[in-house]
């Protein structure tokens, strides 16, 4: 009998690698470029396996799955499936948990550095004529600020043991996290509040859920120290993107560099653009010329799998 795998949406070079999984199997592979529920519910009424990059897999979606063994996503996150509706049909839903750990981490530590030292921001001074021997803020050195994780998985944990090198104190927050991982990475372990007072630099390793959605927010942006900077390379919905507009232009943090957004692509009449205080890169935090076949490897195989059982 002839398996149908549907992928939503792509982003890929190609999908040979897929295509060679799928090989040795009768699987008639559809792919598409879909960017609304609607096109997906369309799409996967006929589907043995979704599989899907961004596009939105809602309840609308998985009710249109007739006999659909399993969804596997591209990526690490989950946020846009709804999980909850896929169990109740007795879907499962598979992810790629551990790709491109090393890529985030190294891109978390790129855009930390470039914040920190001012980097961009002395660079575009250049570029308009203005060369200062002292950058435009002042700031504690890295050896002198600690940095608060919020999330304590494996990225994170990678994010702070680069930090560590740089002599950098790291603490971090996540109450799903064992203390012994703690003590064994060097990390102190702090509830959020604490970590958002006393934190000169914190990242935002975490997954976006109900309970992290807009975790900075107003008031955690107020908590923090006025000279802090604010890192996220994970989703951008655990920033409320409003509220730290408004506390990049009022000088409450000093900065932000951010990959993930709460829209994406980022507007271009979005005022984050605007603010000399941030640093913007596309989502890339994932790549490497490695990590894109090794996703679409792994998702394929996982997509095989559940067409096994």
């Amino acid at each position: 009998m002839k398996h149908n795998v549907v992928i939503t949406d792509w982003g890929f070079p190609s999908l040979d690698i897929e295509k060679s999984v799928f090989a040795s199997m009768d699987v008639e592979l559809k792919h598409y470029q879909c960017k609304t529920e609607d096109e997906v519910a369309k799409i996967v009424s006929d589907a043995d396996v979704v599989m899907v990059q961004w596009a939105p897999v809602k309840e609308k979606a998985i009710d249109a799955m007739s006999r659909c063994k399993g969804i596997v996503r591209y990526g690490i996150g989950l946020d846009n499936i709804d999980v909850s509706r896929a169990k109740e049909k007795g879907i499962p839903v598979r992810n790629v948990p551990d790709y491109c750990l090393s890529e985030v981490a190294d891109h978390t530590m790129a855009l930390m550095l470039s914040l920190q030292r001012q980097v961009s921001r002395v660079d575009k001074l250049v570029r308009q004529g203005v060369w200062k021997i002292t950058p435009p803020l002042a700031l504690p050195p890295l050896r002198q600020s600690v940095l608060g994780l919020i999330g304590f998985g494996r990225i994170a944990q990678l994010v702070a043991k680069r930090a560590r090198a740089f002599d950098m104190k790291v603490v971090a927050s996540d109450p799903f996290i064992p203390p012994n991982i703690f003590d064994e990475a060097g990390v102190g372990k702090l509830e959020v509040d604490e970590l958002l007072r006393t934190s000169d630099i914190i990242s935002l390793q975490c997954p976006l859920t109900d309970g992290t959605k807009h975790i900075i927010n107003q008031d955690a942006l107020k908590a923090m120290k006025r000279h802090a900077l604010l890192a996220n390379t994970s989703r951008g919905g655990l920033i409320d993107t409003t509220a730290l507009i408004s506390a990049l232009k009022s000088n409450t943090i000093a900065g932000a560099a951010l990959d993930v957004f709460e829209q994406e692509p980022l507007p271009m009449e979005n005022e984050l653009f605007d603010l000399p205080n941030v640093i913007i890169t596309s989502h890339t935090a994932w790549y490497s010329s490695a990590s894109v076949g090794e996703l679409q490897r792994r998702a394929a195989l996982a997509a095989a799998e559940l067409l096994g059982k």
